[in-house]
């Protein structure tokens, strides 16, 4: 098992990292649809499908 693990290090760490980076995003997201945020960073007066997205 220690063998597999020492030949296989560097793939196991890039695959934690992204593991990893791809959570913040999702905690991110998920965060800011919470708060009541746009996902797309630009306000919905301009967008053609904002009365759709967030219903008062």
């Amino acid at each position: 098992m220690l063998t597999w693990l020492t030949a296989n290090a560097g793939t196991i760490i890039v695959s934690a990292a992204v593991l990893a980076v791809a959570a913040l995003a999702a905690r991110s997201l998920l965060r800011a649809k919470k708060q009541g945020k746009s996902s797309c960073g630009c306000g919905c007066s301009s967008c053609a499908m904002g009365g759709q997205c967030h219903k008062k």
